[in-house]
């Protein structure tokens, strides 16, 4: 099983989470069991529009069961979710204290998007 978390820099674990997940600067690739890390970076940070469509077609290419953002954009949940990747919220962290927080059945399964009345591409 693999988990992306959102990822505000490279560092690895010890990154911060980073509260959004279309415009993320990175996601890191967790294998849970070893906590084995891939950074992944997230090329669609700084698109025009689309962000979230295309941030969540990065994540499906790595293969991952489950994502943890802040939020998410109704475009990305309904991607990530056609895709059928899990997704959970967390505001604030490392990506090991997420993680952890993770295996420990202490976050929450997000259910509708989280910025359901924002306009735009998400």
């Amino acid at each position: 099983m693999k988990i992306a978390v959102t990822a505000s820099d490279r560092s690895g674990l010890t990154a911060e989470i980073d509260p959004h997940f279309g415009r993320a600067p990175y996601f890191t690739i967790i294998e849970p069991d070893s906590m084995a890390v891939e950074m992944v970076e997230n090329k669609a940070k700084d698109a025009a529009g689309g962000a979230g469509v295309s941030a969540a077609q990065t994540v499906v290419e790595q293969g991952v069961e489950v994502v943890i953002a802040g939020s998410f954009g109704p475009k990305a949940f309904d991607s990530l979710k056609a895709a059928g990747i899990k997704l959970y919220t967390c505001t604030k962290g490392t990506v090991k204290e997420v993680v952890e927080a993770y295996n420990n059945g202490m976050l929450s399964e997000f259910s509708l998007p989280t910025n359901q009345d924002k306009t735009g591409p998400s």
